[in-house]
């Protein structure tokens, strides 16, 4: 199993990065978030999951090791496969995901691309005890976390660690604690429209 990769990013795109590692390349799959965090030229850690399958062996990657534990936790799930788990994830935050889980919100859960009804509810009742075990007490980590996620986006954009501080305090003031349940996706719309850089 290889749990995780450290190496320099050769190519990014919008669902993978090329990380070198040991002078071989490594295509790795990943979230548009995620990739947007991986600058060319830069040394990075990734989380990673190996898919292993007849014709081909896959890496997922990710920047939280939590991320990674999620995403494999989602497709013990009869119907979820690494493209609908990584989907869920690149849609919505682990926190939010788990909070729906949780509560037996089945139709929140919909909104995830490739996952129906059926889908949904056994998502419910397959995960709804292990996440109340093993998320439940990871709501305020998850609150602060996306700051530092933020951060590390806005500096994959080549804003220096002063201009990602200034942007997220500009996020702070207008969003509040609806910060914390937001996509970071959002998140970082709202941090590059404020400060007018793209």
């Amino acid at each position: 199993m290889i749990s995780s990769l450290s190496g320099k990013i050769v190519s990014v795109a919008l669902n993978y990065v090329i990380i070198e590692v040991g002078g071989v390349g490594l295509q790795v799959q990943v979230t548009p978030i995620v990739a947007t965090q991986c600058e060319v030229g830069s040394h990075q850690l990734l989380f990673t999951s190996l898919l292993v399958r007849e014709d081909s062996l896959t890496l997922y990657g990710f920047l939280d090791a939590s991320h990674r534990e999620f995403f494999d936790l989602l497709q013990t799930v009869t119907g979820i496969g690494p493209r609908v788990a990584q989907a869920a994830l690149a849609a919505f935050p682990p926190l939010e995901i788990s909070s729906a889980i949780a509560s037996g919100n089945s139709s929140a859960l919909e909104k995830i691309p490739g996952i129906g009804k059926k889908v949904a509810e056994r998502l419910v009742l397959e995960l709804k005890d292990k996440v109340k075990k093993n998320w439940g007490a990871s709501r305020d980590k998850s609150a602060i976390l996306w700051s530092e996620q933020l951060t590390g986006a806005l500096t994959g954009l080549g804003y220096s660690n002063k201009e990602a501080d200034s942007a997220i305090e500009r996020v702070k003031s207008e969003l509040g604690e609806t910060a914390n349940n937001a996509e970071l996706s959002e998140l970082l719309k709202l941090a590059l429209s404020q400060s007018g850089k793209r």
